[in-house]
């Protein structure tokens, strides 16, 4: 199964590829500028290399506005997971993006993978940029890291958006679960994220090595249970009806953010949850023409929760 997932993955990002507008010039550039280029129409207005917890951690910076931080997923960068979601945030936002550890242009250091390492590095890059709190989304891996900003750091997070992330092990469904510690480098001969892997200074060799660290978080149990129900921020999360993520373990954080009651008898809850049709976990970043509307929607709202009088 996890060798059709990577699979599947490399068609999306293909698809995605192929999407991007186009200028005139941009037809003439290589395959590899293509995959590496976020959009021939928006650049950064700022990039480069912030100094946290011992990593060289690579970002960019697009657009104007209130800021929000996107964390990628596993095996991904900037590029990969972002090239299509960036110029639509970055029309009235500020949009932080950033590579994790070990992932693109943030080399490796020596220390273990974790999403609490993580997040401690991505608040890190906040203070760096002068940033006293941002607006939080994170994808799968990246939706774990998102969850662990704001336990870890609440005071930089305004509200929380989670795809297709979990905050306990057991939030996937068991043979998705599973399926974790099967990964092999095989699986992703060819890949973009193989190809990306290479192309941006990283030592082939050195890539079954990456592989099996990313892979280390989620072949450990972990919950956060208590503490994701205790985060203050609003909480938006969204996963596909055909995602690896159990129903229940959304429902479950929805409930404990004021859901499960009837909003016109009793006001809505600040925070949100939306399971999206015909929605895979890799799909989950290809449907924006349902997400960026919900997530906009979700940062611009008054949480004006009072039920509605007649």
């Amino acid at each position: 199964m996890k060798k059709h997932i990577i699979i599947g993955l490399s068609v999306v990002i293909a698809v995605v590829a192929s999407c991007q507008p186009r200028t005139k010039e941009a037809q003439n550039v290589s395959a590899e500028q293509k995959e590496t280029a976020v959009s021939q129409d928006i650049k950064p207005a700022e990039s480069g290399y912030a100094d946290v917890n011992g990593l060289k951690m690579y970002y960019e910076v697009y657009g104007q506005g209130k800021p929000i931080v996107l964390l990628h997923g596993s095996f991904m960068t900037i590029p990969l997971n972002w090239s299509h979601i960036i110029p639509l945030l970055a029309k009235d936002r500020k949009v932080i993006v950033a590579e994790m550890q070990g992932h693109g242009r943030t080399k490796d250091i020596a220390r273990e993978f974790s999403y609490e390492g993580m997040a401690d590095d991505v608040s890190g890059l906040l203070r760096h940029l002068k940033t006293d709190s941002a607006d939080i989304l994170g994808y799968s891996m990246g939706g774990g890291i998102a969850f662990q900003v704001a336990v870890r750091h609440p005071e930089q997070v305004r509200r929380l958006i989670v795809l297709s992330g979990t905050y306990a092990h057991d939030g996937w469904w068991p043979n998705v679960e599973a399926s974790f510690a099967t990964f092999t480098p095989d699986m992703f001969k060819g890949t973009p994220i193989e190809k990306q892997y290479d192309s941006l200074g990283n030592d082939p060799a050195h890539f079954p090595e990456f592989l099996k660290k990313v892979m280390s978080i989620d072949l450990k149990s972990y919950d956060w249970s208590k503490d994701v129900k205790k985060i203050q921020a609003p909480i938006f999360m969204a996963i596909g009806d055909a995602d690896g993520v159990r129903y229940e373990h959304a429902l479950e954080l929805f409930r404990a953010k004021g859901g499960g009651k009837m909003g016109d008898l009793h006001g809505l809850p600040a925070s949100r949850l939306a399971i999206l049709p015909g929605t895979t976990h890799i799909g989950m970043m290809q449907r924006t023409d349902l997400l960026i509307p919900m997530i906009t929607d979700f940062l611009d709202s008054d949480l004006n929760t009072a039920p509605p009088t007649f």
